[in-house]
């Protein structure tokens, strides 16, 4: 494997967790959200991720031999779920009965979530950091 590859891989993976977490970001800070620009509250988002060849050239390499795969955001899907219903008639967007419909969004899940995301991200960073300390030390070598 190419010190290329493992860089590629690294930060494909960079990319895919900081999208992760500005999703999540995006959840948390639309936590209490009961109207959107769409109608009725904001619903929660979640990121898929799938494992993509790191380039053209890769992909054509990859027919030929066993080549690395990087890591891509295929999708981000909305939850359909019911949004949950909260007792307040004094809230602006309170129906007739009474209760606003809020977006169901655990803040518990997200935080654990963000954590997760965070750790990877900092694996990832790591083994980027190896990657260039090993190369570094191959030139050293070759002095």
């Amino acid at each position: 494997m190419d010190i290329l590859n493992t860089f590629q891989i690294g930060g494909s993976a960079l990319r895919a967790q900081s999208q992760r977490l500005n999703t999540i970001s995006s959840n948390l800070a639309n936590v209490e959200t009961t109207s959107t620009p769409e109608g009725g509250p904001y619903k929660k988002k979640s990121v898929y991720f799938q494992s993509a060849p790191l380039s053209f050239k890769e992909e054509l390499d990859g027919k030929m031999k066993n080549s690395m795969q990087g890591v891509a955001v295929t999708k981000i899907i909305e939850d359909n779920t019911a949004p949950r219903k909260v007792y307040n008639p004094s809230h602006p967007d309170a129906k007739e009965d009474g209760y606003v419909e809020m977006p169901n969004i655990s803040v518990l899940e997200e935080m654990v979530d963000m954590m997760s995301a965070t750790r990877s991200y900092q694996a990832n960073v790591t083994s980027i950091k190896s990657a260039k300390r090993m190369a570094l030390k191959a030139l050293e070598i070759g002095r």
